[in-house]
Order: structure tokens, then sequence, then C-alpha cells
């Protein structure tokens, strides 16, 4: 018979975490990110109108279970839901119409327990982009940014991380453009000090000039970001459309909802999410979630 004292040794050896296989070890550590246009609450939606569909959206959240998530066309009693709901989280946004709690909030959410706050702000898509509330070019409504500057506790010592929620203009194909070139200016003027993420809405398609203006190389002006679906899906395909209009099935439209990464991530997946229940969908744009992976730590 073994002495008492092995067995207890052997026992609590046993109880000992494990180490996790490499493979797992480094999809824990992947960046798991969201942008979601949640639909404004005060919409005339009948059936489909903001109390039927929040617990939805809380639910399709959080089976993603995202380390940053962007949302758009959120009012301040959604950011303030959400904030409720998703407690692991903090949040950044304000007002489109005045930068504090009148119109549309680009609101941001970021896990406190990855991510360290560090700088945070928000920018005006106009020709005055430090003045809350203005817009400019043919824009319909003002238009904006809400960004942040995290630390990422899992990799303390590489470049911190800046993260970007937008929602361009739905009439203004000039202001698409000229939102997209002023987005571009902002992430490239980062690039070098920081990581970037750009969740958002930009009620424009895949190859439109908005498109180019922030995806595409000009000359020896590469850019900073690429388009974390298209990279995920080399091919294109017809069922990609990412607003559904609280219709069931692949959204026919163009793919008008992006994420957008800086070249030292590598993408690891991209999902246009058709979460519904029972006919119910959480919103009129289908979320669409990647995931990231840091190519080199240094």
């Amino acid at each position: 018979m073994l002495p008492i004292s092995l067995i207890l040794g052997l026992l609590m050896t046993s109880l000992l975490p494990r180490p996790l296989p490499a493979q797992a070890a480094a999809q824990a550590t992947d960046l798991r990110v969201m942008t979601f246009n949640i639909r404004y609450g005060t919409a005339n939606d009948g059936e489909n109108r903001w109390e039927n569909r929040k617990d939805l959206l809380i639910e399709t959240i959080k089976a993603f279970d995202p380390d940053l998530l962007g949302t758009q066309e959120t009012l301040g009693f959604q950011r303030d839901y959400l904030t409720e709901k998703l407690q692991q989280y903090e949040v950044l946004g304000v007002g489109r119409n005045d930068g504090l709690e009148s119109g549309e909030m680009m609101a941001l959410y970021f896990k406190r327990t990855r991510f360290e706050k560090l700088d945070g702000g928000h920018f005006w898509l106009s020709e005055a982009p430090h003045q809350a509330g203005s817009k400019s070019w043919d824009s319909s409504l003002p238009r904006m940014v809400t960004w942040v500057k995290l630390r990422d506790r899992l990799y303390r010592n590489v470049k911190p991380l800046v993260f970007f929620n937008t929602h361009f203009d739905h009439q203004g194909p000039r202001a698409r453009l000229e939102s997209a070139k002023l987005l571009r200016q902002r992430i490239a003027a980062l690039a070098e000090t920081a990581r970037i993420i750009v969740t958002g809405d930009f009620n424009t398609g895949e190859g439109s000039e908005p498109y180019l203006a922030l995806f595409d190389d000009v000359g020896r002006d590469r850019s900073p970001v690429v388009d974390a679906f298209r990279v995920a899906h080399p091919q294109r395909a017809a069922d990609e459309g990412t607003f559904s209009n609280f219709v069931k099935g692949p959204g026919n439209g163009p793919r008008i909802d992006w994420i957008a990464v800086s070249r030292d991530w590598s993408v690891g997946s991209a999902v246009i999410d058709r979460t519904e229940r029972a006919g119910r969908f959480p919103s009129d744009h289908y979320p669409v979630t990647a995931t990231f992976r840091l190519k080199a730590v240094k």
C-alpha cells in the first residue's frame, strides 16, 4: 500500500492546471472583434422594435464574446443598456450632434480584463473634425469617429492598439469618399507607433471609391490597413450583403459593414453572423466578426 503522503502528493499534482498545447495557448490570446449596427432604438419598426430584439442582440454579442465591439446607430439609452448587460466591458460613446448625449453614437466597448485605456476621443467626418456636430460636403447628417488607445495586458511590451469605430453617411457619395480619406490619414499618422483596428458601417460596398480610398495602395503610399473579410475570403460571393432589413437569408446587397486591420495582424477568421431566432433578428444589419493574431511579438 502506498504511503498516505505519496497518495496526497499524486492527488495534488493531478489537480494542478495543465499547460495548454501551443495552438490552444495561441488561440487564447487571439483578438476577437465585432462590428454591429444595432439599429437606433426609437425606429418605428413594428414587430422588430427595440424592445422585441434587445435580448437577442445581447445574446448575439455574448455568443461571439468579442474583446473589441464597435456599434453604430447607438442612442444613449442603448449604449447604457449594453453597458448594463455587458459589465466586463468599458464603453466610450457620445452623440454625433453635440459630442455629448444628442444623436446616434459610434459607441465602442473593450474588455477591461484584457485592455488598459491610455487615451480616447472623437472626431467628426467633416472639414472641421474637432467641431462637434459639424458636417461637410454632401453629408445629410453629422458623422463621426470614436477611437480609443489601449495597452494589451497580454502583450505589454508591444505597440499599443488604437481602435476606431465609425458610420459613414448614407446619402452623400462625396461625403463617404472624403470621410474615407480623412480616416485613412488619421490611421496612417498612427500606424508606425500603434496597431490598428477599424470597425464601422460604411454605407458603401467593396470596390466603391470610399473602399478604394481606404484600402488601395496608391503609388508608394501603401494603405496601412486591409479588409479582414476579404483576406479571410479571397473570392467574392453573391451572398455577402450585411444589410438584412429584418428579412431572413443572405443579404443580396453589398457588404457595407467592414473590419479593417493593420498589417501587423494575421487574419484568422471573418464571419457574417446571421443569427436569428423564430424569425426575429437582433438588428437590420448582420454583425461581422473577425479574429486576429499578432504576426510577431517584439
